[in-house]
């Protein structure tokens, strides 16, 4: 069964008005997230995640992650799926963003926004064909490129449309996923993933969002790449099997010149990449990392 809870209320006693936030500027955050039965995979980071970003970029309102996270729980319990998807959309509520910001700086005593607009939508989870991940997937290039000067880049933002577009095209193309540069032609990732290539026993991955400074040292250039859940996971998975795992600013030649490469997000987990473009990645089928990620990822979330 799908449930929808807005503001914690069943979706038939709720409602979003037409002149919120998310709906007018595209003023949000979301998180997409699997669930086994009640057990939701990382909900805590996924959660901290977008409350991080609420914070970073102002959205207006000091959310509460344990309120969140509750609304997540009660969603998935009343769906009574055996595995769910679930998004978690927070938007900046029924207001005017700037009428605040001018009364806020007149010191006007209406500065209190209305709260942030919580949407939860538990359903079934998407099935994947099992041949993705055990034979793998062909990707495309996308014709958009991320700008690591975009202050929103790097979040998890309501703003997906370019995104979209360009999963649209890979379809067309019979690919799964489009591969995303950025202005400086290194690669971002997937459209809707991190990106991870396997050289010999080192894993290397796209600098991701707060990781700039730590090893670009000071003055790097900020990075439109979001901090995936499933790439953490995936990283910190690699390193207690005792691989290197690098973080740097990844070519073209990089990529096409891998051993593997693999696409994680909270979707679908791991998903070795065989193609791009038509070109084959190493020899060209499913790599023993790849393999050992997936069938890891299989007993994490079952």
């Amino acid at each position: 069964m799908t449930v929808v809870l807005i503001n914690g209320e069943r979706a038939d006693g709720a409602a979003v008005s037409v002149f919120d936030a998310g709906l007018t500027h595209g003023v949000g955050l979301f998180e997409t997230m699997q669930a086994a039965g009640e057990r939701v995979l990382f909900l805590r980071e996924h959660v901290g995640r977008l409350v991080e970003s609420a914070r970073h970029l102002s959205l207006g309102h000091d959310l509460n992650a344990d309120a969140l996270m509750r609304d997540v729980g009660v969603a998935v319990q009343e769906g009574g799926l055996e595995r769910t998807r679930v998004r978690l959309t927070v938007t900046g509520g029924d207001l005017n963003l700037l009428a605040r910001a001018r009364r806020e700086s007149a010191g006007g005593e209406d500065a209190s926004p209305p709260g942030p607009t919580v949407i939860v939508v538990a359903q079934d989870a998407v099935r994947y064909p099992r041949e993705w991940f055990h034979e793998g997937v062909s990707a495309a290039i996308a014709d958009w490129r991320a700008n690591p000067l975009d202050p929103l880049a790097g979040h998890k933002t309501l703003g997906y449309w370019a995104r979209l577009r360009e999963l649209q095209k890979a379809a067309g193309k019979r690919a799964a996923e489009a591969l995303v540069l950025q202005v400086t032609n290194h690669l971002a990732g997937g459209c809707v993933s991190n990106a991870l290539l396997v050289q010999g026993r080192e894993i290397i991955t796209p600098i991701a969002r707060g990781e700039e400074a730590k090893i670009g040292g000071p003055g790097a250039l900020p990075s439109p790449v979001l901090p995936g859940v499933a790439r953490a996971w995936a990283l910190a998975w690699a390193f207690e099997r005792g691989m290197t795992v690098t973080r740097r600013m990844v070519e073209i030649d990089d990529l096409l010149g891998a051993d593997e490469l693999l696409l994680t997000n909270s979707g679908w987990g791991v998903l070795p990449v065989v193609r791009v473009e038509g070109k084959a990645i190493g020899p060209g089928v499913v790599g023993g990392v790849g393999s050992m990620l997936v069938e890891e990822w299989e007993r994490v979330s079952a």
